[in-house]
């Protein structure tokens, strides 16, 4: 990956929503956690400013993470954030520790090229639509991926791109087909454009045959 990303934090002590509160508005900081691995859960702290610049790029949330905690280091991935529901505001973060040894199982965003060219859309009048925006996968993690880009330009109207279809990197495999092809659902598809036949279709009145005009002329003589 061409992206690092390494955040500095301080290990905590005091716990609770008074003391989170404190720390967001006296020292500008995030309370968070980190789990996983053989470790006990640690409760850190994170500088607001320097998460919220992390968050604005996508790879941060499908990513490595080096959090440099009181001078040690841990790789980590980001597990959950939670937001303030009217303010530009982190109130807390999830971590789970990694292992290069240990498979993960996480989620990378989907990345939709070529709608614009796509076949369905230039020339059948389709519209693209998602079925998902991002995709649960398993993969050591030196072989996570930033994203995963779904290819449209060949999909016609009314057809539809599946879990099979994505070409996915090696080391990386779709969680929901690792136990079968029961679960190949679709990412994507081009909805054929409604009511495409119905200028076939005359809202006047059928005509009688000549054969009836003639012998309702012939009756009323």
């Amino acid at each position: 990956m061409s992206t690092d990303f390494t955040l500095h934090a301080k290990g905590r002590e005091d716990t609770g929503k008074g003391a989170s509160r404190r720390l967001r508005r006296l020292a500008g900081e995030i309370p968070a956690i980190v789990y996983g691995g053989k470790k006990d859960p640690a409760r850190i702290a994170l500088i607001h400013k320097d998460v919220m610049k992390a968050l604005e790029n996508e790879a941060f949330y499908s990513h490595i993470v080096t959090l440099d905690i009181d001078g040690s280091s841990e790789d980590v991935i980001l597990k959950d954030v939670q937001r303030h529901p009217a303010k530009k505001q982190i109130l807390h973060l999830d971590f789970l520790r990694v292992s290069k040894s240990t498979k993960l199982h996480t989620k990378v965003p989907l990345h939709f090229i070529n709608e614009d060219i796509s076949i369905g859309v230039k020339t059948g009048g389709g519209i693209v639509a998602h079925t998902m925006t991002e995709l649960d996968i398993m993969c050591l993690p030196k072989d996570l991926p930033e994203y995963i880009e779904v290819d449209m330009a060949e999909v016609a109207a009314g057809v539809s791109i599946h879990l099979s279809d994505l070409i996915i990197p090696e080391g990386v495999a779709i969680a929901a087909l690792a136990f079968g092809e029961d679960r190949d659902i679709p990412v994507a598809s081009v909805t054929a454009r409604r009511g495409g036949g119905d200028e076939e279709i005359s809202d006047e009145p059928a005509q009688p045959p000549a054969s009836a005009d003639a012998d309702e002329e012939g009756g009323e003589g």
